[in-house]
Order: C-alpha cells, then structure tokens, then sequence
C-alpha cells in the first residue's frame, strides 16, 4: 500500500465520528443538507424514509489501513462487540466522516453491498453512530431485503453531480485555504463533492486511489508529489496555449484595443521564428522551406489563433465573456486541477494533511497572480478545457462546464459568490 509519509501531526484521535448534540438543548447544526435530512427523519421516528435518503448517497464504512491488500476493494467490515453480547457494525454519510487518519481509511459502500455481503455474525448496523442523526438497524434477512430493495429503486451512479454542495461546519477560515479550495469548483460542482473541507475522502479510499491511477497515471506518493507540482507550476497544459494569448497581449499593448486577427498571427510566426534562431544560432533555418517541421508547427499555430477566437466568440454569446471580453490566460485549467490533485492525493493517502494544506495555499496564491476574478478564472479555465478535449464540437466537454460556470456565478451557496477573489 503507498502511503503518505509519516508525520507526527498525521496522529490523532478522531479516528471515527464523535458528534455530540448541542448542551444547552438548542438545535444541531448539521454539516451538509444529507445530515440535517437525516436529524429531522430521526427525530421523526421515520426509519424507513432514512433508510432510502442513504440508498440514494450511499455510505461509508471505516477500514483498518493495515488490513487492505494493494489495489484491492475487499477488506474487513470493522466491528464493535456491544455489551449485551451482540455486534455491531458502524458506516457513515459523507458529512460526517472525521479528518483523515494514518490507520484507518474510509470505503464507499451502498445499501445493497451492505444488504449482500454484512457478514451473518453482525446483529446490529448503525448509521452515523456517536452523532445527533444516528440510526440502528437488525441485519435479520427480511431487513435485508428492504436495503437491497430500496438501493435498486432509488441509488443510481453519477446522479449525484452536477450541484454545488458546501459544508456548514468545519470549512476553513476565509483566507488563502478556502479561496484555494475555491479554485477547485468546477471540478466539485461536476463530481457533487463539497468545496470547503480539507478533511478529504471523496469516493473513497478505494475509489480515489484507482481515480489517479486511471486518470492521471499516479500510482504512488512519489508521482502524486510530482503530478501535484506540475499543476501547481502550470507544466501539464501544453505550453503554447499560453504563449499564443501571450502573443495578443504583446500585440495589443502596441496596437491598442482593436486587433487585427492576421496581425496576431504574425507576431506568432515571426516570434516562433526568431527563438528558433537565438536558441540554435544565426545559422539556423527559419525562413519558411527551411524547415519542414518547424513549418508545420508555425501552420498550427497559426491556425490556434482563429480556434481561440472562435471559442471567444461563443463564451460572449452564452455570456461567459463580457461583451469586448478575451481570454488572457488558461493558467486556471492547471491551477483548478491542482486544487482537486491535492485533494485526491489526500484522499489516496498519497499527501500528508500539511502537504494538502501548502498545495491549497499555492493554488490561491496562482490564481490570484494571474486573474483578477472568479469570472477571469472560470473563462480561462474553460477553455483550457476545451483546447484539452472539446476540438471545436461545442459538445459535453464545453456545455457541462458552461452549466457549472453558470451555477458557480448565480447560485447564493456558491464559493464564488460568498469568497471573494481578491482579499479585501
């Protein structure tokens, strides 16, 4: 199993869940609307309909880190002998799942996974145990049968996104943390994951260590450590992105505000065409016919000016730009990945809370060197995305993205409309 590197501040106490209801009586505050569901169904007597609203999320089952196989889903259910002889197994909604711990890890489970495989000698399953909207539940096999029966009516994978959620209780402090948890919001706003906890599990241990190994080829701490640092030094997006708005800057800055498309262009070939000679020497081929290859990359350069005007043209139409608006830089597309790359390199166990937390800082501090508003960051973020995957479709890949911009800058609940971009 690869692990974080040890770390003395890496040990605590809060290895599960331990919620106490307020003393003086008044109302529990619960830390996401899942949780404060589930407190009124408790108070309700109304056992059944909380058993649907976790159908429908699913849960989480805490797992001894030292007893998993590499790689491998499978691992004991952890069990807790009650007092009167009986066992007892314990999971939890999301909300409320402690900060992580070096010897236990949290594994998304459903309903139905409960209802197939709690071992026959559990009696006895509870929800959110040690917290105000905790539930007990018999494991008997008519029981059973109603989990099993209500997962395949109401959980359905991937339904879950598209929303924003936020924590009530446990987001960091305004400052250089939560605006660079901000940063991440495209990606949590896609996935329905909330924006402002550093106490990261995402889909599960499980889950998270196979989403970096298939998405990003991580497949330890080592490259989690060198993945994390690209992103953060905008090294993954390919280079000339940045350097064909760069371009238009340096055109505009001599011109004024009205570029000539072909102008822009120039200043890209020409410019291309000069490094090739300062960096091989004065008797390098630069002229065009000298060299086939460095032809072929001028054309396509050349050709990404009329592709970012295109996609410019369209942000204005669906109002992602401002009327006279343009794309100075698609630094966002790496800086919001680098957000969530901290994230998940948490929650695979890869990172250290310190080493989540300095990544978290210095997103914060990119996003703001390079833009001046969540609305900047979000259009250069897009496309950046687009130029990723999109090839000038107009499809899914820019659509979703275009929704979530629009949730991020009109919802009331939104990171970007409650923390501010600049500090004050």
């Amino acid at each position: 199993m690869h692990a974080a590197a040890d770390a003395e501040d890496e040990f605590h106490d809060e290895i599960f869940p331990f919620v106490p209801a307020p003393e003086d009586g008044s109302r529990w505050q619960a830390p996401a609307d899942l949780e404060e569901h589930l407190y009124e169904l408790r108070e309700a007597d109304d056992a059944y309909t909380y058993l649907r609203a976790v159908a429908v999320a699913g849960l989480y089952r805490p797992v001894a880190l030292h007893e998993k196989e590499p790689g491998a889903d499978a691992s004991p259910l952890l069990t807790v002998d009650l007092p009167d002889g009986r066992k007892a197994a314990q999971v939890y909604t999301a909300g409320l799942l402690p900060r992580p711990h070096p010897a236990v890890v949290y594994e998304f489970v459903t309903l139905g996974a409960l209802a197939d495989g709690c071992p026959d000698d559990v009696d006895i399953l509870v929800v959110n145990a040690a917290t105000p909207c905790e539930q007990y539940y018999l494991t008997t096999d008519e029981e059973r049968q109603v989990w099993a029966d209500l997962h395949e009516r109401h959980h359905r994978d991937g339904t879950l996104g598209d929303r924003i959620e936020t924590r009530r209780t446990g987001a960091p402090e305004p400052g250089p943390l939560l605006h660079g948890l901000a940063c991440g919001a495209h990606l949590c706003f896609a996935n329905g994951d909330p924006w402002n906890t550093l106490d990261w599990h995402g889909a599960g241990h499980h889950n998270e260590v196979d989403r970096l190994a298939e998405s990003w080829g991580v497949r330890g701490r080592e490259q989690w450590l060198a993945t994390q640092e690209r992103l953060l030094t905008r090294e993954v997006s390919p280079w000339y992105w940045d350097f064909v708005l760069g371009a238009r800057l340096a055109v505009l800055a001599e011109v004024g505000p009205r570029l000539d498309p072909e102008r822009w262009r120039e200043c890209v070939e020409v410019t291309l065409r000069n490094r090739v000679v300062e960096t091989g020497g004065p008797d390098t081929p630069h002229r065009p016919g000298d060299d086939p290859e460095l032809d072929d990359f001028v054309a396509a350069m050349r050709d990404l000016v009329g592709k970012v005007l295109r996609y410019e043209a369209r942000f204005r139409a669906d109002e992602l730009l401002p009327p006279d608006g343009f794309v100075r830089t698609v630094a966002a597309w790496d800086i919001g990945r680098a957000s969530k790359m901290a994230r998940w390199g948490r929650g695979a166990r890869y990172a250290t809370e310190a080493e989540l937390r300095a990544a978290i800082e210095r997103t914060s501090h990119a996003a703001r060197s390079a833009y001046g508003s969540w609305e900047e960051f979000s259009a250069g973020y897009i496309l950046g995305r687009c130029l990723h995957f999109d090839e000038e479709s107009f499809g899914s890949w820019y659509t979703d993205v275009l929704h979530a911009h629009r949730a991020l800058t009109s919802d009331p609940d939104s990171p970007w409309l409650t923390v501010p971009f600049q500090p004050a």
